[in-house]
């Protein structure tokens, strides 16, 4: 069943909720993994295992976002060729992206593995805590071509329309995670690193059988003997096009990883809050990062069709439905923000900190709402060099503000939390300007259409 999607006709609004909805629902069971992971390490082996994977889970996230970005970036490539019908140069891209993916996801995946150890402990994690912290590390991050292979075909058929088939493979994946966790964690008593191993597993299958389904189902994906060939000004593309939003990715994780370190300086009890508060952050972006795609998708195909007012249009309706949620977020968290907490861990004080932080950083959620909202509406429109300059200033942000306002007495600690709410009011100020001044119209990909 092919269920690719032609954005460039009917109702904006609805293309955006109905690609969105079954996105969210993906990023979701997504984040089930992580989620799984946590309460089980956090109930079953205690809140110093807790901490320990979660010292892990910035730089984890660094390398997984590399391949990540180069992903997003075939997924700008494919949509606009869909979007302007142009379906050779689009199974060009499909190919080509596939071997960049393939290539440097092997290379992060053995480079993360090897550097676990020390990089840990240049991010000054406590030395009880580093044995259980580097196993994680390497087993997770010894998984990241997994990670990628899944994100690649979950670009390719969003850049198709289709957000669908994605999550029925996922879904199946989240199951399988939970089983293995318990497994691994509980029968054979493999602790964290059993966790993570789960974790891997589950991911792998769920990406290789997904791509399989996918090339034998989707038209626009039965490649020809012609198709199957490298072709170095498509790679090259994939590059340009992906390497920017890798590399903002990476500024971004780097800059998460100066906070996590910070953190790691105020000992074990804030350590787990953190963990615990960006579980649930974590949890909580992923309407947001639903919207992201969907409005990068709808743009794609737009700006590839010759339709950038309508890409336009698009963004708006994105930006209300972002807003929305981000203040109803607000409210459960001021309602039930302790309680949320204690599903992840049972120490009080970790509780009351953890409690206090979503609360804290929820009503910033807005200016979140608008960084990855305009963030998929720049990336469809071709403007990924934009990227860069997003993702630095993140970094200023978080690593001087951090650095600021954790040193004031009466901040302390809860300066860790207060740079992430400057730091999404400035990033979105910033992505606002970028959008205001118009550039993103003259970066479209794919010829003719500008």
């Amino acid at each position: 069943m092919n269920n690719s999607r032609d954005m460039t006709q009917g109702g904006v609004t609805g293309h955006i909720v109905r690609f969105t909805l079954p996105l969210l629902g993906g990023n979701l069971l997504q984040q089930t993994y992580n989620i799984v992971d946590t309460a089980i390490v956090g109930n079953v082996l205690g809140d110093d295992s807790l901490a320990a994977v979660g010292a892990t889970g910035s730089i984890t996230y660094l390398f997984y976002t590399l391949c990540i970005g180069l992903s997003i970036g075939a997924g700008v490539i494919i949509s606009q060729f869909f979007g302007a019908g142009d379906i050779k140069r689009l199974r060009a891209a499909v190919f080509n992206s596939a071997v960049v993916t393939a290539v440097f996801g092997t290379v992060i995946s053995i480079a993360a593995a090897a550097l676990a150890e020390p990089v840990l402990r240049a991010l000054n994690v406590p030395e009880n805590l580093l044995p259980e912290a580097v196993l994680y590390m390497r087993i997770a991050c010894g998984g990241t071509v997994a990670v990628a292979a899944y994100n690649w075909i979950n670009a390719v058929m969003r850049a198709l329309g289709d957000s669908k088939t994605p999550l029925i493979f996922l879904g199946a994946a989240s199951i399988l995670n939970a089983g293995l966790d318990l497994l691994f964690v509980l029968g054979f008593g493999a602790g964290v690193g059993g966790a993570a191993f789960a974790t891997v597993l589950a991911q792998g299958l769920s990406a290789a059988v997904c791509i399989i389904y996918c090339f034998k189902r989707c038209g626009e994906l039965k490649l020809s003997r012609s198709d199957i060939r490298t072709d170095r000004n498509m790679i090259l593309r994939c590059i340009k096009t992906g390497l920017p939003i890798a590399a903002q990715n990476g500024l971004i994780s780097v800059s998460m990883v100066a906070l996590q370190r910070v953190t790691n300086g105020f000992g074990e009890t804030v350590m787990a809050a953190y963990t615990v508060s960006m579980r649930i952050e974590q949890f909580v972006q992923q309407p947001f990062s639903s919207l992201n795609a969907a409005v990068s998708t709808f743009t794609g195909q737009n700006i590839g069709a010759g339709k950038s007012e309508r890409a336009v249009s698009g963004l708006k309706s994105g930006l209300k439905i972002s807003v929305a949620f981000a203040f109803v977020m607000l409210a459960v968290f001021a309602l039930f923000g302790k309680g949320i907490a204690g599903c992840f861990v049972n120490g009080e004080e970790v509780i009351n900190i953890a409690g206090a932080a979503i609360v804290l950083t929820g009503c910033l959620y807005w200016a979140l709402g608008i960084i990855h909202t305009v963030r998929g509406f720049l990336n469809g429109a071709g403007d990924t060099g934009y990227a860069l300059v997003n993702g630095a200033a993140e970094v200023v942000c978080r690593v001087g503000l951090s650095l600021l306002l954790t040193a004031i007495p009466v901040i302390g600690y809860w300066g860790i939390w207060l740079t992430t709410c400057c730091t999404w009011f400035a990033t979105a100020a910033v992505s606002l300007i970028r959008y205001k001044s118009g550039k993103w119209r003259s970066k479209a990909i794919v010829e003719n259409h500008n």
